[in-house]
Protein backbone atom coordinates (compact mmCIF):
# COMPACT_ATOMS: atom_id res chain seq x y z
CA UNK A 1 0.00 0.00 0.00
CA UNK A 2 1.45 3.25 -1.07
CA UNK A 3 1.98 6.59 1.36
CA UNK A 4 -0.89 8.13 -0.19
CA UNK A 5 -3.25 5.45 0.93
CA UNK A 6 -2.10 5.58 4.16
CA UNK A 7 -2.29 9.06 3.64
CA UNK A 8 -6.05 8.70 3.04
CA UNK A 9 -6.90 6.74 5.61
CA UNK A 10 -5.14 9.42 8.05
CA UNK A 11 -7.45 12.17 6.77
CA UNK A 12 -10.08 10.43 7.30
CA UNK A 13 -9.58 9.35 10.57
CA UNK A 14 -8.82 12.64 11.46
CA UNK A 15 -11.91 13.99 10.06
CA UNK A 16 -14.39 11.62 12.12
CA UNK A 17 -12.42 12.84 14.94
CA UNK A 18 -12.51 16.16 14.20
CA UNK A 19 -15.78 17.12 12.59
CA UNK A 20 -17.77 13.80 13.53
CA UNK A 21 -17.67 12.80 9.83
CA UNK A 22 -18.94 9.69 8.68
CA UNK A 23 -16.56 7.07 7.98
CA UNK A 24 -17.52 6.01 4.69
CA UNK A 25 -18.34 10.18 3.55
CA UNK A 26 -14.52 10.64 4.94
CA UNK A 27 -13.18 8.10 3.03
CA UNK A 28 -14.91 8.87 0.07
CA UNK A 29 -13.34 12.39 -0.38
CA UNK A 30 -9.88 11.52 1.01
CA UNK A 31 -9.33 8.68 -1.58
CA UNK A 32 -10.57 11.00 -4.50
CA UNK A 33 -8.43 13.84 -2.83
CA UNK A 34 -5.57 11.51 -2.99
CA UNK A 35 -6.24 9.56 -5.97
CA UNK A 36 -6.29 6.14 -5.66
CA UNK A 37 -6.94 3.29 -8.04
CA UNK A 38 -9.45 0.73 -7.25
CA UNK A 39 -6.96 -1.83 -5.31
CA UNK A 40 -5.61 1.05 -2.56
CA UNK A 41 -9.38 2.38 -2.00
CA UNK A 42 -9.92 -1.14 -1.16
CA UNK A 43 -7.50 -1.46 1.29
CA UNK A 44 -7.54 2.07 2.33
CA UNK A 45 -11.44 1.09 3.14
CA UNK A 46 -10.47 -2.04 5.46
CA UNK A 47 -7.80 -0.25 7.20
CA UNK A 48 -10.43 2.59 8.27
CA UNK A 49 -13.65 0.85 8.41
CA UNK A 50 -11.36 -1.76 10.30
CA UNK A 51 -10.05 0.45 12.79
CA UNK A 52 -13.03 2.43 13.16
CA UNK A 53 -14.56 -1.09 13.88
CA UNK A 54 -12.01 -2.36 16.62
CA UNK A 55 -10.97 0.76 18.12
CA UNK A 56 -11.71 -0.64 21.50
CA UNK A 57 -9.40 -3.61 21.16
CA UNK A 58 -6.76 -1.70 19.45
CA UNK A 59 -6.32 0.72 22.20
CA UNK A 60 -6.58 -2.43 24.98
CA UNK A 61 -3.37 -3.90 22.78
CA UNK A 62 -1.84 0.01 22.79
CA UNK A 63 -2.69 0.22 26.75
CA UNK A 64 -0.78 -2.80 27.20
CA UNK A 65 2.72 -1.32 25.87
CA UNK A 66 2.12 2.59 25.77
CA UNK A 67 3.02 4.01 29.59
CA UNK A 68 1.29 7.09 29.02
CA UNK A 69 -2.44 7.11 29.38
CA UNK A 70 -4.07 7.17 25.56
CA UNK A 71 -5.68 9.92 25.88
CA UNK A 72 -2.74 12.20 26.92
CA UNK A 73 -1.56 11.24 23.30
CA UNK A 74 -1.27 14.22 20.36
CA UNK A 75 -5.22 12.43 18.73
CA UNK A 76 -2.83 12.17 15.49
CA UNK A 77 -0.09 9.95 16.94
CA UNK A 78 -2.94 8.17 18.67
CA UNK A 79 -4.41 7.59 14.84
CA UNK A 80 -1.91 6.25 13.27
CA UNK A 81 -0.45 3.87 16.36
CA UNK A 82 -4.59 2.34 15.77
CA UNK A 83 -3.69 2.14 11.93
CA UNK A 84 -0.95 0.15 12.68
CA UNK A 85 -1.92 -2.15 15.44
CA UNK A 86 -4.90 -2.76 13.55
CA UNK A 87 -2.50 -3.88 10.62
CA UNK A 88 -0.16 -5.93 12.64
CA UNK A 89 -2.98 -7.34 14.62
CA UNK A 90 -6.16 -8.03 12.56
CA UNK A 91 -4.86 -7.72 8.87
CA UNK A 92 -3.00 -11.19 7.29
CA UNK A 93 -1.57 -9.15 4.27
CA UNK A 94 0.28 -6.45 5.37
CA UNK A 95 3.64 -7.39 6.97
CA UNK A 96 3.92 -6.20 10.19
CA UNK A 97 7.48 -4.75 9.42
CA UNK A 98 5.46 -2.71 6.59
CA UNK A 99 3.42 -1.84 9.13
CA UNK A 100 5.56 -0.50 11.36
CA UNK A 101 7.68 1.14 8.99
CA UNK A 102 5.01 2.91 6.81
CA UNK A 103 3.35 4.03 10.47
CA UNK A 104 7.14 6.04 11.19
CA UNK A 105 6.97 7.21 7.72
CA UNK A 106 3.55 8.79 7.87
CA UNK A 107 4.40 10.13 11.64
CA UNK A 108 7.40 12.08 10.19
CA UNK A 109 5.24 12.87 7.01
CA UNK A 110 3.36 14.93 9.17
CA UNK A 111 5.98 16.62 11.23
CA UNK A 112 5.74 14.41 14.30
CA UNK A 113 9.12 13.03 14.23
CA UNK A 114 9.58 13.32 18.24
CA UNK A 115 6.56 10.60 18.24
CA UNK A 116 8.14 8.89 15.36
CA UNK A 117 9.90 7.17 18.14
CA UNK A 118 7.39 6.15 20.34
CA UNK A 119 5.20 5.09 17.64
CA UNK A 120 8.08 2.60 16.30
CA UNK A 121 8.87 1.60 19.52
CA UNK A 122 5.23 0.79 20.37
CA UNK A 123 4.21 -1.06 17.02
CA UNK A 124 7.50 -3.21 16.77
CA UNK A 125 6.75 -4.38 20.98
CA UNK A 126 2.89 -5.42 19.56
CA UNK A 127 4.88 -6.99 16.26
CA UNK A 128 7.11 -9.24 18.05
CA UNK A 129 4.33 -10.65 19.72
CA UNK A 130 2.48 -12.20 21.41
CA UNK A 131 -0.22 -9.84 21.72
CA UNK A 132 -1.74 -8.47 24.73
CA UNK A 133 -4.38 -11.03 26.24
CA UNK A 134 -7.91 -10.33 26.71
CA UNK A 135 -8.11 -9.68 30.63
CA UNK A 136 -11.37 -8.20 31.92
CA UNK A 137 -13.66 -8.43 35.08
CA UNK A 138 -16.08 -10.56 33.47
CA UNK A 139 -17.69 -12.23 30.21
CA UNK A 140 -19.80 -9.47 29.27
CA UNK A 141 -16.42 -6.89 29.53
CA UNK A 142 -14.68 -9.38 27.38
CA UNK A 143 -17.24 -9.41 24.53
CA UNK A 144 -17.11 -5.86 24.86
CA UNK A 145 -13.39 -5.39 24.58
CA UNK A 146 -12.98 -8.22 21.51
CA UNK A 147 -16.22 -6.88 19.63
CA UNK A 148 -15.27 -3.29 20.49
CA UNK A 149 -18.63 -2.30 21.58
CA UNK A 150 -19.37 -0.39 24.37
CA UNK A 151 -20.51 -2.35 27.90
CA UNK A 152 -23.52 -0.36 27.80
CA UNK A 153 -24.57 -2.20 24.66
CA UNK A 154 -23.34 -5.43 25.31
CA UNK A 155 -25.07 -5.29 28.45
CA UNK A 156 -28.48 -4.30 26.63
CA UNK A 157 -28.39 -6.58 23.53
CA UNK A 158 -27.40 -9.74 26.04
CA UNK A 159 -30.57 -9.41 28.00
CA UNK A 160 -32.49 -9.03 25.14
CA UNK A 161 -31.12 -11.67 22.99
CA UNK A 162 -28.92 -13.68 25.10
CA UNK A 163 -25.25 -13.92 25.09
CA UNK A 164 -24.60 -16.41 22.12
CA UNK A 165 -26.76 -14.26 19.98
CA UNK A 166 -25.61 -11.10 21.20
CA UNK A 167 -21.87 -12.10 20.27
CA UNK A 168 -23.26 -13.16 16.93
CA UNK A 169 -24.56 -9.45 16.59
CA UNK A 170 -21.95 -8.15 17.47
CA UNK A 171 -19.37 -10.36 15.17
CA UNK A 172 -21.78 -9.03 12.35
CA UNK A 173 -21.31 -5.82 13.05
CA UNK A 174 -17.61 -6.18 12.33
CA UNK A 175 -18.01 -7.78 8.74
CA UNK A 176 -18.42 -5.88 5.51
CA UNK A 177 -21.66 -5.58 4.76
CA UNK A 178 -22.83 -6.70 1.73
CA UNK A 179 -24.36 -4.48 -1.02
CA UNK A 180 -28.15 -5.39 -2.23
CA UNK A 181 -29.47 -4.10 -5.24
CA UNK A 182 -33.04 -3.78 -5.45
CA UNK A 183 -34.22 -4.57 -9.19
CA UNK A 184 -36.07 -1.62 -10.69
CA UNK A 185 -38.93 -3.80 -11.97
CA UNK A 186 -40.45 -0.65 -14.57
CA UNK A 187 -37.39 -1.09 -16.47
CA UNK A 188 -36.08 -4.26 -16.20
CA UNK A 189 -36.04 -7.97 -14.49
CA UNK A 190 -33.99 -9.88 -11.76
CA UNK A 191 -32.41 -11.94 -14.34
CA UNK A 192 -31.97 -9.93 -17.25
CA UNK A 193 -30.44 -7.85 -14.69
CA UNK A 194 -28.44 -10.46 -13.11
CA UNK A 195 -26.98 -11.21 -16.18
CA UNK A 196 -26.09 -7.85 -17.54
CA UNK A 197 -24.27 -6.89 -13.87
CA UNK A 198 -22.46 -10.00 -14.90
CA UNK A 199 -21.09 -9.33 -17.91
CA UNK A 200 -19.92 -5.70 -16.24
CA UNK A 201 -17.96 -7.83 -14.42
CA UNK A 202 -19.81 -7.63 -10.92
CA UNK A 203 -20.64 -10.34 -8.68
CA UNK A 204 -24.09 -11.61 -8.44
CA UNK A 205 -26.08 -13.79 -5.71
CA UNK A 206 -30.14 -13.67 -5.31
CA UNK A 207 -31.33 -12.87 -2.28
CA UNK A 208 -34.41 -14.18 -0.96
CA UNK A 209 -36.51 -11.61 -1.08
CA UNK A 210 -38.56 -10.69 -4.34
CA UNK A 211 -36.14 -8.94 -7.27
CA UNK A 212 -33.11 -8.47 -4.93
CA UNK A 213 -29.68 -9.42 -6.02
CA UNK A 214 -26.47 -9.26 -3.38
CA UNK A 215 -23.44 -7.61 -4.77
CA UNK A 216 -19.68 -7.13 -4.79
CA UNK A 217 -17.01 -6.27 -6.95
CA UNK A 218 -19.28 -3.45 -8.47
CA UNK A 219 -16.29 -0.80 -8.45
CA UNK A 220 -17.99 2.57 -8.83
CA UNK A 221 -21.67 2.45 -9.29
CA UNK A 222 -22.06 5.40 -11.55
CA UNK A 223 -19.62 3.41 -13.76
CA UNK A 224 -22.15 0.37 -14.42
CA UNK A 225 -24.46 1.30 -17.73
CA UNK A 226 -26.59 -0.73 -16.07
CA UNK A 227 -26.98 1.91 -12.84
CA UNK A 228 -26.97 4.76 -14.76
CA UNK A 229 -30.03 3.74 -17.01
CA UNK A 230 -32.16 2.91 -13.25
CA UNK A 231 -32.18 -0.37 -13.55
CA UNK A 232 -31.64 -0.99 -9.74
CA UNK A 233 -31.26 0.75 -6.41
CA UNK A 234 -29.64 0.37 -3.66
CA UNK A 235 -31.36 -0.47 -0.44
CA UNK A 236 -31.04 -3.40 2.22
CA UNK A 237 -33.68 -6.05 2.08
CA UNK A 238 -35.24 -4.92 5.18
CA UNK A 239 -36.58 -2.05 3.91
CA UNK A 240 -37.75 -3.45 0.85
CA UNK A 241 -39.75 -6.17 3.25
CA UNK A 242 -40.92 -2.87 5.30
CA UNK A 243 -43.16 -1.94 1.91
CA UNK A 244 -43.80 -5.43 1.52
CA UNK A 245 -45.29 -5.82 4.78
CA UNK A 246 -47.55 -2.43 4.34
CA UNK A 247 -49.08 -4.07 1.17
CA UNK A 248 -48.54 -1.31 -1.48
CA UNK A 249 -50.41 -1.78 -4.97
CA UNK A 250 -51.01 0.16 -7.78
CA UNK A 251 -53.83 3.08 -7.60
CA UNK A 252 -52.91 3.66 -3.81
CA UNK A 253 -51.64 7.04 -2.61
CA UNK A 254 -49.18 7.18 -0.16
CA UNK A 255 -47.48 9.57 2.15
CA UNK A 256 -43.40 8.60 3.08
CA UNK A 257 -43.39 11.16 6.00
CA UNK A 258 -39.63 10.92 7.02
CA UNK A 259 -38.63 9.90 3.30
CA UNK A 260 -34.87 11.09 2.50
CA UNK A 261 -32.60 9.36 1.15
CA UNK A 262 -36.07 8.22 -0.62
CA UNK A 263 -35.64 3.82 -0.90
CA UNK A 264 -39.02 3.29 0.45
CA UNK A 265 -40.59 5.53 -1.71
CA UNK A 266 -38.58 4.34 -4.47
CA UNK A 267 -40.11 0.63 -3.10
CA UNK A 268 -43.47 1.58 -2.75
CA UNK A 269 -43.65 3.36 -6.83
CA UNK A 270 -41.87 0.19 -8.28
CA UNK A 271 -44.92 -1.75 -6.50
CA UNK A 272 -47.58 0.35 -7.26
CA UNK A 273 -46.33 -0.02 -10.95
CA UNK A 274 -45.95 3.76 -10.95
CA UNK A 275 -49.38 4.77 -11.09
CA UNK A 276 -51.30 6.07 -7.67
CA UNK A 277 -49.89 9.23 -6.14
CA UNK A 278 -46.61 9.12 -3.53
CA UNK A 279 -46.17 12.28 -1.28
CA UNK A 280 -42.35 12.05 0.23
CA UNK A 281 -41.57 14.52 2.70
CA UNK A 282 -39.02 15.41 4.90
CA UNK A 283 -37.61 17.64 7.19
CA UNK A 284 -34.20 18.40 5.63
CA UNK A 285 -35.06 20.37 2.49
CA UNK A 286 -31.57 19.88 0.89
CA UNK A 287 -32.42 15.92 0.69
CA UNK A 288 -35.68 16.25 -1.13
CA UNK A 289 -33.15 16.93 -4.66
CA UNK A 290 -31.67 13.70 -3.95
CA UNK A 291 -35.10 11.75 -4.09
CA UNK A 292 -36.14 13.63 -7.01
CA UNK A 293 -32.65 12.79 -9.18
CA UNK A 294 -33.23 9.17 -7.68
CA UNK A 295 -37.02 8.79 -9.10
CA UNK A 296 -35.72 10.73 -12.74
CA UNK A 297 -33.15 7.59 -13.14
CA UNK A 298 -35.46 5.36 -11.97
CA UNK A 299 -37.96 6.30 -14.02
CA UNK A 300 -40.67 7.12 -11.86
CA UNK A 301 -43.13 9.77 -12.19
CA UNK A 302 -45.16 9.81 -9.45
CA UNK A 303 -43.80 10.95 -6.79
CA UNK A 304 -44.02 14.42 -5.09
CA UNK A 305 -42.20 15.54 -2.49
CA UNK A 306 -42.19 18.44 0.16
CA UNK A 307 -40.19 19.95 3.45
CA UNK A 308 -42.15 19.07 5.93
CA UNK A 309 -42.12 18.31 9.97
CA UNK A 310 -43.43 14.83 10.66
CA UNK A 311 -44.49 16.34 14.26
CA UNK A 312 -46.16 19.21 12.38
CA UNK A 313 -50.13 18.80 11.04
CA UNK A 314 -50.67 19.74 7.40
CA UNK A 315 -54.91 19.42 8.02
CA UNK A 316 -55.50 18.77 4.02
CA UNK A 317 -53.66 15.67 4.63
CA UNK A 318 -55.74 14.55 7.38
CA UNK A 319 -57.25 10.86 6.29
CA UNK A 320 -56.08 11.81 2.93
CA UNK A 321 -53.90 8.50 2.60
CA UNK A 322 -54.18 4.76 1.98
CA UNK A 323 -50.92 4.20 3.38
CA UNK A 324 -48.31 6.48 5.34
CA UNK A 325 -44.85 5.13 6.16
CA UNK A 326 -43.32 6.51 9.18
CA UNK A 327 -40.14 5.60 9.09
CA UNK A 328 -38.47 7.86 12.01
CA UNK A 329 -35.35 9.22 13.09
CA UNK A 330 -33.71 6.38 15.54
CA UNK A 331 -30.18 5.77 17.18
CA UNK A 332 -29.54 3.64 14.04
CA UNK A 333 -27.84 0.93 15.82
CA UNK A 334 -29.14 -1.82 13.64
CA UNK A 335 -27.40 -0.49 11.18
CA UNK A 336 -23.50 -0.45 13.11
CA UNK A 337 -22.13 -3.08 10.18
CA UNK A 338 -22.44 0.19 7.99
CA UNK A 339 -21.59 2.76 9.85
CA UNK A 340 -19.82 1.42 12.60
CA UNK A 341 -19.11 4.35 14.68
CA UNK A 342 -22.76 4.66 15.80
CA UNK A 343 -21.34 2.13 18.46
CA UNK A 344 -19.86 4.78 20.24
CA UNK A 345 -23.09 6.94 21.00
CA UNK A 346 -23.62 8.33 24.23
CA UNK A 347 -26.35 6.57 25.65
CA UNK A 348 -27.82 9.30 27.17
CA UNK A 349 -28.49 10.86 23.28
CA UNK A 350 -30.86 8.04 22.71
CA UNK A 351 -32.95 8.58 25.92
CA UNK A 352 -35.28 11.32 24.17
CA UNK A 353 -35.49 9.64 20.64
CA UNK A 354 -38.82 7.81 21.85
CA UNK A 355 -40.75 10.87 22.75
CA UNK A 356 -39.40 12.33 19.37
CA UNK A 357 -40.85 9.26 17.60
CA UNK A 358 -43.90 9.03 19.62
CA UNK A 359 -44.64 12.67 18.33
CA UNK A 360 -44.15 11.81 14.40
CA UNK A 361 -46.42 8.30 15.38
CA UNK A 362 -49.27 10.72 16.83
CA UNK A 363 -49.30 13.31 13.65
CA UNK A 364 -48.69 11.16 10.85
CA UNK A 365 -51.24 8.52 12.07
CA UNK A 366 -54.21 11.17 11.53
CA UNK A 367 -53.16 11.00 7.51
CA UNK A 368 -54.24 7.99 7.22
CA UNK A 369 -57.70 6.96 6.09
CA UNK A 370 -60.55 4.90 7.54
CA UNK A 371 -59.32 0.97 6.40
CA UNK A 372 -55.99 2.40 5.38
CA UNK A 373 -52.77 1.29 6.75
CA UNK A 374 -49.67 3.06 9.10
CA UNK A 375 -46.00 1.05 8.69
CA UNK A 376 -44.06 2.45 11.93
CA UNK A 377 -40.06 1.57 11.26
CA UNK A 378 -36.88 1.71 12.57
CA UNK A 379 -33.61 0.93 11.97
CA UNK A 380 -32.66 -0.11 15.42
CA UNK A 381 -33.33 -2.72 17.85
CA UNK A 382 -34.03 -1.28 20.89
CA UNK A 383 -37.53 -1.84 22.55
CA UNK A 384 -37.90 1.67 23.94
CA UNK A 385 -37.61 2.50 20.25
CA UNK A 386 -39.75 -0.28 18.47
CA UNK A 387 -42.33 -2.43 20.11
CA UNK A 388 -42.54 0.41 23.31
CA UNK A 389 -43.40 3.32 20.97
CA UNK A 390 -46.31 0.96 19.32
CA UNK A 391 -47.55 0.12 22.70
CA UNK A 392 -48.13 3.43 23.89
CA UNK A 393 -49.60 4.52 20.93
CA UNK A 394 -51.94 2.22 20.59
CA UNK A 395 -53.77 2.15 24.34
CA UNK A 396 -54.74 5.55 23.12
CA UNK A 397 -55.86 4.88 19.99
CA UNK A 398 -58.25 2.56 19.74
CA UNK A 399 -59.20 3.08 15.81
CA UNK A 400 -55.77 1.43 15.06
CA UNK A 401 -55.01 -2.63 15.51
CA UNK A 402 -51.79 -4.10 14.80
CA UNK A 403 -52.47 -6.03 11.59
CA UNK A 404 -50.33 -9.61 10.77
CA UNK A 405 -48.03 -10.04 7.86
CA UNK A 406 -45.91 -12.39 5.77
CA UNK A 407 -42.14 -11.65 4.81
CA UNK A 408 -40.19 -14.07 2.74
CA UNK A 409 -37.45 -15.88 3.61
CA UNK A 410 -36.17 -16.87 7.23
CA UNK A 411 -38.81 -14.59 8.32
CA UNK A 412 -42.07 -15.88 7.25
CA UNK A 413 -45.49 -15.10 9.07
CA UNK A 414 -45.86 -12.04 11.76
CA UNK A 415 -49.05 -12.82 13.18
CA UNK A 416 -48.63 -9.80 15.68
CA UNK A 417 -47.54 -7.06 13.58
CA UNK A 418 -44.58 -6.17 14.82
CA UNK A 419 -40.99 -7.89 14.50
CA UNK A 420 -37.03 -6.94 14.54
CA UNK A 421 -34.88 -8.03 11.69
CA UNK A 422 -31.29 -9.06 13.17
CA UNK A 423 -28.27 -9.25 11.03
CA UNK A 424 -26.83 -12.73 12.21
CA UNK A 425 -30.73 -14.43 12.18
CA UNK A 426 -32.15 -12.30 9.03
CA UNK A 427 -28.44 -11.24 6.85
CA UNK A 428 -30.26 -7.89 6.64
CA UNK A 429 -29.97 -4.26 8.72
CA UNK A 430 -31.09 -4.72 12.22
CA UNK A 431 -34.75 -2.95 11.41
CA UNK A 432 -37.92 -3.13 13.05
CA UNK A 433 -41.17 -3.38 11.19
CA UNK A 434 -44.87 -2.38 12.47
CA UNK A 435 -47.69 -2.54 10.82
CA UNK A 436 -51.21 -0.63 12.15
CA UNK A 437 -54.69 -0.76 10.02
CA UNK A 438 -56.90 1.76 11.19
CA UNK A 439 -60.14 0.81 11.45
CA UNK A 440 -63.00 1.58 8.75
Amino acid sequence: MSVSGREAVLQALSACRKRGAWSEDALSSAIAKNGLDSREAALASRICYGVVQNRMLCDHYLQHVVSTPLEKLEPLVLDILRMGVYQIALMDKIPASAAVNESVKLAKAHGLQRAAGLINAVLRRLAKGPLPEITAADDLEALSIQTSHPLWLVRRIRDRIGPEEAAAFFRENNRPAAMTAQVNTLKTDRSRLKAELTDSGVSCDEGYVDDCLILSHTGPLEQLPAFARGAFYVQDMAAVMAVSAAGIRPGMRVLDGCAAPGGKSFACAIAMENRGEILSCDIHENKLSRIQSGARRLGIGIIRTRCADARQNEPTYNEAFDAVLADVPCSGLGVIRKKPEIRYKDPEAIKGLPVVQSDILENLSRYVRPGGVLLYATCTVLPEENEEVLTRFLETHGAFKPEGFRLPGPVGDVPGGMITLWPQRHGTDGFFIGKLRRQA
